[in-house]
């Protein structure tokens, strides 16, 4: 398969693309700091240069037409502003999904947050951020051409992965490794039925494949 990774230098990216490309899959991962592109070639992937908070959705078109599934895993960070979590995390996420409609590409993951919600409440800037994710999976869910998944993972860890989640549309709080996440997310990309499905993960009992394989079709 051929999948395109917005925000292919996040923590969670990188080792998505390490388990791609271990599999044999042709994986791109969009990058804004060209200082970034060992990092993604260690990992397996080849890096583009592209930054969705000044391309133009043609330019990102571009890079998608060919690819089997996109996934959205960019976001502006920790330490940023409001601001960036509205041209980020909301409108990159748009961009990203209008790109790949027009690339024709259906499969389309997106990297959201537990709780977000584009009426939460409150000025702080964890509460526009949640605002932002909200409306960003909002606007990704309104692509009728695409078969989007929303992924919400709870308090994201360093921890060695366990391989085994809980995932269903509602778990409650919890904390997941993104060494977890990242194999969520390869095993979503291969399960199409999943599609139309907004999804929370924390750690729990439940091998990867299995967890997957339970909310399919639901």
């Amino acid at each position: 398969m051929r999948i395109v990774i917005a925000g292919g230098h996040g923590k969670i990216a990188l080792r998505l693309e390490r388990l791609l490309a271990a599999r044999g899959d042709d994986v791109t991962g969009l990058i804004r700091n060209p200082e970034q592109v060992d990092d993604l070639r260690e990992a397996g992937a080849h890096a583009v240069l592209c930054d969705l908070e000044s391309a133009t959705v043609e330019e990102v078109a571009e890079v998608l037409r060919g690819a089997d599934a996109a996934v959205f895993a960019a976001g502006s960070g920790p330490g940023s502003g409001t601001a960036r979590k509205e041209t980020m995390d909301r409108d990159g996420a748009e961009l990203f999904a209008t790109a790949a409609e027009r690339a024709s590409v259906r499969r389309f993951l997106i990297v959201s947050s537990m709780a977000a919600d584009a009426e939460h409440p409150g000025d702080e800037v964890f509460d526009v951020y949640l605002r932002a994710k909200g409306a960003a999976d909002d606007a990704v869910r309104a692509h009728r051409n695409l078969d989007w998944t929303v992924l919400r993972p709870g308090s994201l860890t360093d921890d060695a992965g366990t391989g085994k989640v809980r995932l269903e549309a509602s778990t409650g709080r919890g904390s997941v490794p993104r060494d977890d996440v990242a194999r969520v997310l390869m095993e979503l990309i291969d399960t199409p039925a999943t599609a139309g499905l907004t999804l929370e993960l924390i750690s729990g009992e439940t091998p990867v494949p299995v967890a997957v394989k339970d909310v399919a079709g639901n």
